[in-house]
């Protein structure tokens, strides 16, 4: 226990040494320097103020505007160039549909299709029609001859 009290009364020694100190700087900054003490000459104790944003209406206290700052000059590299052109289309453009007979065809397309395939087979029935007649008069050319 006593290094415990020792290590506890060394910490206070050393708080008290550092409030000391800090006493004293805050009195050194609080105590007026012999050259800033004297006034100079022609100039009062009170600073003027300033205005930057602001114009008095009091004589006396115009002295007191300040010009305003000088912005330096921004170029911006985006906005140099100008954006390209885009298309303006009417969107009411888009909403018509291509051809006039799409919702048609939409509608029919089974029939068609259906009727697609019919009509590929009556022509290969033609077809075979065709050969076969071709067929019977070469064979009855072949046997008159």
């Amino acid at each position: 226990m006593d290094a415990g009290e020792d290590s506890i009364e060394q910490a206070a020694a050393a708080r008290r040494e550092r409030l000391r100190a800090l006493k004293a700087a805050q009195q050194l900054l609080e105590t007026p320097d012999d050259v800033s003490a004297q006034p100079e000459p022609g100039k009062e104790d009170n600073p003027g103020m300033k205005f930057r944003n602001y114009v008095p209406q009091d004589k006396e206290l115009q002295e007191g505007k300040i010009d305003p700052p000088v912005l330096p000059k921004f170029e911006d590299p985006v906005a140099v160039e100008p954006p390209p052109q885009e298309k303006k289309e009417d969107p009411f453009l888009n909403i018509a549909p291509k051809k006039p007979n799409w919702d048609l065809r939409r509608d029919v397309q089974k029939k068609l299709d259906k009727l697609e395939r019919r009509t590929q087979k009556a022509i290969y029935k033609l077809m075979e029609e065709q050969e076969k007649e071709k067929q019977l008069a070469e064979d009855g050319r072949a046997v008159e001859d």
